[in-house]
């Protein structure tokens, strides 16, 4: 009877935690890992410039054309029209489009110059210190006006 009781509380306690996950095929699961990917890289890039990470130059390069691929790619998983999911996105998303587009290009322009600034060698800390905190910014930026923090 124990066993019983046990199996069945247990049952609804997996049932309870499975339904507050993100479908990862739905836009919004799909954009969450993106932008945990670009999150990734570009604290290992920071981290490599500030002295967190050994800083190896190649690897460095690496990273910025990996950041450069993923902030290209978030912004096809916005739907035209806001989700009914649980979403860190502010409604300013689909209500002024048109910056929120000007924002995810200047993301990508920032990160194309930081591939750009990646490739001059020998590396050095001045050159791409500046291209990382642009991409730093560029994405401050965009979360100020469009994520609930």
């Amino acid at each position: 009877m124990i066993f019983k009781r046990l199996s069945v509380v247990l049952l609804a306690c997996l049932m309870l935690s499975a339904c507050g996950g993100v479908d990862p095929n739905s836009p919004l699961g799909q954009r969450k890992a993106i932008f945990k990917q670009m999150l990734q890289t570009g604290e290992d890039l920071g981290g490599m410039l500030r002295g967190r990470i050994a800083f190896d130059g190649p690897k460095f390069a690496n990273g910025a054309v990996k950041l450069d691929a993923l902030s290209r790619e978030p912004w096809k998983h916005f739907p035209q029209v806001r989700e009914e999911d649980h979403t860190s996105a502010k409604d300013n998303v689909w209500q002024q489009q048109t910056r929120f587009q000007e924002m995810s290009r200047n993301l990508e322009a920032a990160t194309g110059e930081l591939v750009i600034a990646s490739q001059v060698q020998p590396y050095k800390a001045s050159n791409l210190g500046p291209a990382v905190q642009k991409v730093e910014d560029a994405c401050s930026a965009c979360h100020k006006q469009f994520r609930d923090h």
